[in-house]
């Protein structure tokens, strides 16, 4: 793939010169905090919806569910369920009274009844631990594409790859803030539908049009798997425990992206709760159209590729989708595929940056630090701009760490932290009158302690030779995902800390829940 290796940097270069085009312009209007951690408020529902399919199609769900289809076939599929049910919850729950009660982060939404500090300082650690876990998968994802792209098969190539992309966010988020951001998100996330749908139609035309015949050439092209790739049981085994692993993955998925800090920021992109509504229903069939497409792709490798090269490649089951492209229009579709790819990392590393940096910017040094006197008001934008690139180089050096990792599996943990640490707080914010900051702190700091201690004890750290470190035995769980235990864990400490507390605001409860079904107060768009 030597030879084609020119082709591929020229089309990244392409992707990466237009965006960086975009990212100037829409930085053009970026002058105050709520222009560069809001965008304003200026985006649309359906602008915001494509942003949102944008921000959430990461490269666990082109690279990593393609190829856990391609190995796994049904158990892989069970992924996108996961992650597109979730989108429910959202739209259902969170979306439109998320939008009326807070300002720039989740520690806006916490605060607005509890004491700001503790509050906001706990919502910021769990929105840090939440982007770190996330940003560790994309990065992990960057070298794995490029890796068999550009066929760098040594770690030190590898590790360059990272640290180019972790450059290229960190120009993103520091140039264009949210707005530019935004930009770079619709873009990709119609260039990600567009291809992925063009492929799916190629796939389909091979076998003329007709799936049956499609998932019958998958079985025949995987002797090992046969029949089993057509049903469940594949990955997660007949065992009593694999199948309890499997029920708590799913868990994290579907509860997971309500808590979503880079997900739950988007909904203040826009001017009001009618609109955030508009987005999550956008963004639900989009995603959706998405992962039908990828029940095709990853069967279609599995037929056309084959599971044995697939596993054999540079980046393993993370180049099922790339190599399919290979296979069907050579090394031009290759090409411009993995670009796709490349800017899904790009667009998701950004969004991640930007909402871990303004969660710091806004919560900890504006309202802790400076206790929500911030006298210069370029300070918070100024601060959040330094904590992007901090957190650039702290992902590129984990992501270097995590290369070759499973993507979609670094994935399920970062939601399981955020299905733990932030769902359970967010509910009850919203929904329990009795509700205080010790039940707040309780389950924030309870939820990520008990997530993250039983992800270090799991088979996915140690003890197998899929796990982290394959030649050291420290697993005390049995469970590669910990959904199933922390989320009610999670959700039983938010209620006995609020019990067990005699703080009860019923005032700013009753203020909170007008705001949040009514709007009245609501932040509201800024004009040019």
């Amino acid at each position: 793939m030597n030879g084609n290796a020119l082709l591929n940097i020229g089309i990244f270069g392409i992707f990466v010169a237009a965006t960086l085009v975009v990212v100037v312009r829409a930085s053009r209007n970026t002058k105050t905090a709520a222009d560069y951690l809001a965008a304003g408020r200026a985006f649309t529902g359906p602008q915001n919806g494509v942003a949102i399919a944008g921000d959430y199609l990461s490269a666990a769900s082109f690279l990593g569910i393609a190829g856990a289809i391609a190995l796994n076939g049904y158990d892989g599929f069970l992924y996108s369920i996961g992650f597109l049910v979730a989108w429910l919850v959202a739209l259902l729950l969170v979306a439109e009274l998320l939008r009326n009660t807070g300002k720039y982060t989740m520690g806006d939404v916490l605060s607005f009844r509890m004491q700001q500090r503790p509050v906001r300082a706990a919502a910021a650690t769990s929105t840090m631990a939440v982007s770190f876990f996330y940003l560790l998968a994309q990065m992990a994802g960057a070298g794995g594409l490029v890796a068999l792209l550009l066929n760098i098969t040594g770690k030190v190539g590898q590790a360059i790859v990272i640290a180019v992309v972790g450059a290229l966010m960190i120009a993103y988020v520091l140039i264009g803030g949210m707005k530019g951001t935004t930009w770079v998100q619709i873009i990709k996330a119609v260039l990600l539908i567009v291809g992925a749908g063009v492929m799916t139609l190629w796939v389909l035309a091979k076998f003329g049009l007709n799936l049956s015949g499609l998932l019958g050439s998958a079985v025949e092209n995987a002797p090992k798997a046969g029949e089993k790739l057509l049903g469940p049981g594949l990955q997660y085994g007949a065992t009593g425990t694999s199948k309890l692993d499997f029920l708590s993955l799913a868990l994290a998925l579907v509860l997971g992206t309500a808590g979503l800090p880079h997900i739950l920021m988007r909904f203040y992109t826009v001017p009001t709760a009618k609109e955030a509504r508009r987005s999550v229903v956008w963004a639900i069939w989009l995603i959706g159209l998405f992962y039908l497409f990828t029940l095709v792709l990853g069967y279609g490798a599995a037929a056309l590729v084959g599971p044995d090269k697939i596993r054999s490649a540079p980046g393993g089951a993370n180049s099922a989708a790339p190599l399919l492209a290979e296979a069907l229009g050579g090394p031009l579709l290759l090409g411009l595929i993995a670009a796709v790819a490349f800017a899904t990392i790009l667009a998701v590393v950004a969004g991640l940056t930007i909402t871990a940096s303004a969660s710091f910017a806004h919560d900890i040094y504006a309202n802790i630090i400076k206790k929500g006197a911030v006298e210069d008001k370029d300070a918070e934008v100024k601060v959040a701009r330094r904590t992007a690139i901090v957190i650039g180089i702290v992902s590129i050096v984990g992501g270097i760490a995590a290369n070759g990792q499973n993507i979609a599996f670094l994935v399920a943990l970062a939601f399981a932290v955020a299905a733990s640490a932030n769902l359970p707080t967010i509910l009850y914010s919203l929904f329990w009158k009795r509700f205080n900051t010790s039940g707040a702190l309780w389950s924030i700091y309870g939820g990520l302690a008990v997530t993250i201690t039983l992800i270090v004890l799991s088979p996915a750290v140690s003890g197998k030779p899929t796990s982290m470190f394959k030649d050291l035995d420290f697993a005390l769980f049995p469970l590669s995902n910990p959904g199933i235990v922390s989320i009610p864990v999670a959700f039983l400490l938010g209620y006995l800390g609020t019990i067990l507390s005699k703080e009860h605001d019923k005032e700013k409860y009753a203020e909170m829940e007008v705001r949040a079904l009514t709007g009245v107060g609501a932040e509201k768009a800024v004009a040019h």
